[in-house]
């Protein structure tokens, strides 16, 4: 869910070059010639690679520490994200073309360690443009609708490979003592102290988010009982149009879940585009569904960026881009003004 702090700057001084052609050949059977870092998206390292036939591959490293959402121990991130990666080849085998999902290894996983603290995955390189985050063209509003149309339409095809979402919010305990010791010196690495300086005036108003967060919750419960396969993150920046088509891509958050947890983003309840949802699958999007996740993508992204600068770290392009995310977090009192 990181995605206010930008891209991916560098990649991970443990991720040599040289472990990383080995493993592409080794288990992808890949003759790499040239391997570039591309420095996109905010969740994952990626690198565009060119074997010696010319033909492009796209690669892309994950740090199992920052997975939250798919577990809390390095093993059961490793777990969920190869059920993301394992559903995202199985929509896309049955047909759904506009999934971007992984190239199998030899042995046929769609996702593999390197060394102890990171995963990697080969996909197909996919010749387009993708959009830009917060912003969404008339076009791309329109294939995105039609596309998140057809993925929740797909559910039986996937559903007995996919993971069921928890509700809970991902790195809440880590967020929780966060708030606890503000009161104490962080010493995680040089921007921790900033951190904790920037979260200490605002600790009630995100104990109010957590505590409104809870409510919410036991609302959704309640009231969404037909879940459905979703993308998790289908922004802007995950569309990606390749001529006249697009594509969606990052699948890593795909998971069993009310069907707002796609849609909360880029529709509003009374728009148009809820209209043209509801026409194509039958199905009323619930307002409380919409803003709870609304409110765990924040309270996600805060309690990501606070867990980072307060673990060990360098000074680098991605931790400044880190805290500024936070301080955007904890200042936009009025986002959540009407219902905290």
């Amino acid at each position: 869910m990181v995605t206010v702090g930008g891209v991916r700057a560098a990649p991970p001084e443990e991720l040599e070059t040289s472990a990383l052609i080995a493993v592409l050949a080794d288990d992808w059977g890949l003759n790499v010639e040239a391997v570039d870092y591309a420095a996109v998206g905010g969740g994952s390292y990626h690198w565009l690679v060119k074997d010696l036939e010319g033909r492009r591959s796209f690669v892309t490293a994950d740090d199992l520490d920052q997975k939250p959402w798919l577990g809390k121990t390095r093993e059961s991130a490793f777990d969920g994200l190869r059920g993301a990666f394992d559903t995202a080849v199985a929509l896309r085998d049955s047909g759904v073309g506009f999934v971007v999902a992984p190239i199998p290894t030899s042995r046929g996983e769609a996702v593999r360690r390197i060394g102890p603290r990171h995963s990697i995955a080969l996909f197909p390189f996919v010749d387009g443009d993708a959009g830009t985050y917060g912003r969404y063209e008339t076009a791309e509003r329109t294939a995105l609708l039609t596309m998140l149309a057809e993925l929740h339409e797909a559910t039986p095809v996937a559903a007995a490979v996919a993971r069921r979402i928890d509700l809970a919010l991902p790195g809440r305990d880590k967020l929780e003592t966060a708030l606890q010791q503000l009161n104490q010196t962080w010493s995680g690495g040089p921007l921790s102290e900033p951190a904790r300086r920037t979260l200490a005036p605002h600790a009630f108003y995100v104990a109010e988010l957590l505590a409104l967060l809870d409510r919410l919750s036991v609302e959704v419960v309640q009231r969404s009982t037909n879940w459905v396969i979703t993308h998790g993150e289908p922004h802007a920046g995950n569309v990606m149009r390749t001529g006249e088509t697009y594509v969606l891509v990052d699948w890593d958050t795909v998971a069993l879940a009310p069907r707002e947890r796609d849609l909360w983003m880029f529709v509003d309840q009374t728009s148009e585009e809820a209209t043209i949802y509801t026409a194509a699958t039958g199905q009323q999007l619930d307002e409380v569904a919409m803003n709870f996740f609304r409110l765990t993508w924040d309270l996600a992204d805060i309690a990501a960026f606070t867990d980072l600068l307060r673990s060990p770290h360098d000074h680098s392009e991605d931790t400044e881009k880190a805290h500024e995310a936070l301080t955007y977090y904890v200042t936009t009192r009025d986002r959540w003004a009407p219902l905290a």
